[in-house]
C-alpha cells in the first residue's frame, strides 16, 4: 500500500493540472492516472517537479510535473528567457540558438522553445532539422549568441527526452549562471506565466551554410593530411544509431579525405524509437553489434558509432587475431590524447603553454601521458561544462589541446565547448590511418602506450533505481559509503579517501586532511589504495543510476604480457566489486 500522505500530495498536484490552462490531451492522461488503482504512475509523474539542474532537464516524457512535456519545457525556457533579459538588458537584441536530436517530441519541444524565446523578444535561430550537439555549441559562438538550448536526452532509453542550456561561450551553464537560471525557473509558479505564442519575425532557420562552416572547422583539426591521402581507402564502418550523426559525420570524414565509409542502413533510419537497439548508447556492446557484423562482412579496418545527439563515440578495432574488440571510453581518450600530443610535439607546436583536461573519474594514464610530454593537465568534475570552464578561464593565456572523459566524450580543439563526436571520429580515423601507414593496428598502439606509460584497466558498473524509491535508495548508498568507507580493496589498504561533497582529501595512513582545490562541491567519493587502485562512486546527474568507476594498475614489462596483465587487472576489479557489495 502506498503512503497515503504521498498519494494525497500527488492527487492535489494532479488536480491543479486538471484545473489549469493545460491542453485536453494532457488532462486526459492525468485523469487516467488518477483513475488507476495502481498509483505508481501518478506518484512518479507528480511527486516532485522535474528539476531544472545545472545541466538543464532530463526525464521520461509524459504528463505531469516530473515529466518532460511542453509545459515543463516551457517553464524552463521562460525562466531562462527571464534571466537573459536581466543579464543582457543593455543589448539591442538578445540571440539564442536552438537544436534538437532524433527523439520523439524533440522537434515539438524545439519549436516550443523557439516560440517562447521569440515571444519574449529574443531572436531564436532554430536548426531546420536535427543536428549534432557540438554543431549547436559551435553556432552559438559563431553567431555571437547569448545562450542556446539543445533538446536531447543523449544516450538515455527512448522514453526520455531532455533540455540542455548553454551560455554565450557555447558551453553548458556554470556558476553563477546555472544557479541563477534555476532560481528564475523556480519562480515560474503557473503555466499562465509562460509566453507560448511566438513571434515568427524573430525566428530564423539555420541549415547548410552553418553546416559547412562547422565542417570546415572540423577539417582544420587534421594533423597530417598527407597521411590521410595515402590511406584514403581506409575502410570505416560508421553507425549513427538512428541519431544526428547520420549526415554530418560521413560528411566530415569525406571532407577530411576518407573515401570508404560503409554505413549500416538499418541504423541510418532516424528514429526516436531506436528500433534496432535496446539502448542507443555506444558504451553498450549491443548497440554496436550491427556495425560489427557489417565490419566483418566487409573486412573493415575500424568501426565507429555516435550516440543519438552526436557528441559521444564508440569504436571497435581488430585484435592480434583479426577479431573486432571494443575500445572503452578511457582507452579512446588515451589514444586521442597520445596521438594529438605526439603530432603536436613532432610539429614543434609545444611551447610550454599548452594543456589538456580530463575529469576526475577518467583514467590517470592520461595524466601520465601529459606529464611525460611536459604538458600541463587539469582534473575537473564529471561533465564537459567543467572542461569548457577551464578553456574559458585560460583563454588568451594558455593553449587548450584536447580533453575528454571516460564516458566516451572527447573534444579536440576549442571552437566547440562541449564534447564532439564529429571531430573525435575524424581524429580517430586519422589514428587508424597512422596505424595502417606504420604496419600496425590501433590494438598495437594501445599496447605500445601501456608499455611506455604503464598498464591500466578501467571498468564502470552502474545500478539503476527508478522513481522516488530508487532516488532514496541511491541517496542511502552514498551515505553508507561516507559513514562506513572500506578499509581495503582487493586486499590493498586504502591510502586516500576523497569526498568532493566536503572538498576533503583524507590521507588515511598519515591521518591528515587536505582541501581539494575545485570550484564548488560534488556528490562524489573516491578511494585510492597503496598500489594505485582507484574507485570513484557518484550518482548520475542525468539518469536514475549510481555509478562505480574502477581503475587498476598492474605491471606490464613486455607486449607479450598484455593479455595476462589485462586478466589480472580484471580479477582485481572483480574482487573490489565483491568487497564493495555491489
Amino acid at each position: 500500500m502506498q503512503n497515503q500522505d504521498v498519494i494525497n500530495l500527488v492527487l492535489e498536484k494532479a488536480q491543479s493540472w486538471l484545473n489549469g490552462n493545460y491542453d485536453e490531451a494532457t488532462k486526459t492522461e492525468v485523469r487516467a492516472m488518477i483513475a488507476n488503482d495502481d498509483k505508481n504512475a501518478l506518484i512518479d509523474s507528480f511527486y516532485k517537479d522535474l528539476e531544472f539542474g545545472t545541466g538543464g532537464l532530463r526525464g521520461i516524457m509524459g504528463s505531469g510535473s516530473n515529466r518532460m512535456n511542453r509545459y515543463t519545457v516551457g517553464a524552463a525556457t521562460q525562466g531562462l528567457a527571464n534571466y537573459l533579459l536581466q543579464e543582457f538588458a543593455d543589448l539591442d537584441q538578445i540571440k539564442v540558438v536552438i537544436g534538437y536530436d532524433c527523439r520523439n517530441n524533440s522537434r515539438l519541444f524545439a519549436e516550443t522553445v523557439a516560440n517562447i524565446f521569440s515571444a519574449n523578444g529574443i531572436k531564436a535561430y532554430l536548426f531546420e532539422d536535427l543536428r549534432p550537439t557540438p554543431e549547436i555549441s559551435y553556432a552559438i559562438r559563431q553567431l555571437g549568441c547569448q545562450s542556446g538550448v539543445i533538446i536531447t536526452a543523449s544516450h538515455n532509453p527512448k522514453a526520455y527526452n531532455g533540455y540542455k542550456a548553454y551560455w554565450n561561450d557555447g558551453a553548458q551553464l556554470t556558476t553563477p549562471h546555472d544557479t541563477n537560471v534555476i532560481d528564475e525557473v523556480n519562480k515560474i509558479a503557473s503555466v499562465d506565466a509562460i509566453k507560448f505564442q511566438g513571434n515568427p519575425e524573430l525566428i530564423e532557420m539555420l541549415g547548410e551554410d552553418m553546416d559547412n562552416q562547422y565542417l570546415d572547422q572540423v577539417k582544420s583539426l587534421v594533423l597530417d593530411q598527407d597521411l590521410i591521402n595515402r590511406n584514403s581507402d581506409l575502410r570505416i564502418v560508421y553507425s549513427p544509431i538512428h541519431g544526428t550523426g547520420v549526415k554530418m559525420i560521413p560528411a566530415a570524414l569525406k571532407r577530411c579525405g576518407f573515401n570508404t565509409i560503409i554505413n549500416v542502413p538499418e541504423q541510418d533510419v532516424v528514429s526516436g524509437d531506436f528500433p534496432t537497439v535496446v539502448s542507443p548508447n555506444p558504451e553498450e556492446p549491443a548497440a554496436l553489434e550491427m556495425a560489427l557484423n557489417k565490419a566483418r562482412e566487409t573486412d573493415a579496418d575500424i568501426v565507429m558509432a555516435s550516440d543519438p545527439d552526436g557528441d559521444r563515440l564508440g569504436i571497435a578495432v581488430k585484435d592480434k587475431n583479426g577479431e573486432f574488440v571494443l575500445v572503452n571510453g578511457n582507452q579512446t581518450a588515451t589514444l586521442l590524447t597520445w596521438y594529438i600530443l605526439k603530432k603536436w610535439k613532432e610539429q614543434g607546436r609545444l611551447t610550454g603553454k599548452e594543456y589538456i583536461v580530463k575529469t576526475i573519474v577518467t583514467s590517470e594514464l592520461i595524466k601520465d601521458i601529459a606529464v611525460k610530454n611536459d604538458v600541463e593537465y587539469f582534473d575537473v568534475y564529471t561533465g564537459f561544462k567543467w572542461i569548457a570552464k577551464v578553456i574559458r578561464e585560460l583563454e588568451g593565456e594558455k593553449t587548450y589541446i584536447c580533453g575528454g572523459e571516460e564516458s566516451y566524450g572527447y573534444l579536440p580543439g576549442d571552437y566547440v565547448r562541449d564534447k564532439d563526436a564529429v571531430a573525435a571520429i575524424t581524429i580517430t580515423a586519422e589514428i587508424a590511418a597512422w596505424a595502417k601507414d606504420n604496419g600496425k593496428s590501433i590494438y598495437d598502439i594501445l599496447q605500445d602506450i601501456y608499455l611506455e606509460y604503464g598498464f591500466s584497466k578501467e571498468k564502470m558498473i552502474y545500478i539503476v533505481r527508478e522513481g522516488k524509491s530508487g532516488a532514496d535508495e541511491i541517496k542511502q548508498l552514498m551515505q553508507n559509503f561516507r559513514e562506513t568507507p572500506p578499509q581495503t580493496l582487493a586486499g590493498d589498504k586504502i591510502s586516500i579517501i576523497k569526498d568532493y561533497a566536503k572538498l576533503d582529501a583524507f590521507h588515511v595512513l598519515a591521518n591528515t586532511h587536505e582541501t581539494i582545490d575545485l570550484p564548488g562541491t560534488s556528490n562524489v567519493l573516491q578511494f585510492f589504495t597503496e598500489n594505485g587502485y582507484k574507485v570513484s562512486v557518484r550518482p548520475s546527474g542525468t539518469e536514475p543510476k549510481i555509478k562505480f568507476y574502477f581503475e587498476v594498475k598492474v605491471p606490464m614489462n613486455d607486449k607479450s604480457e598484455y593479455e595476462a596483465a589485462d586478466a589480472k587487472a580484471g580479477t582485481i576489479i572483480d574482487e573490489i566489486v565483491k568487497d564493495l557489495g555491489i
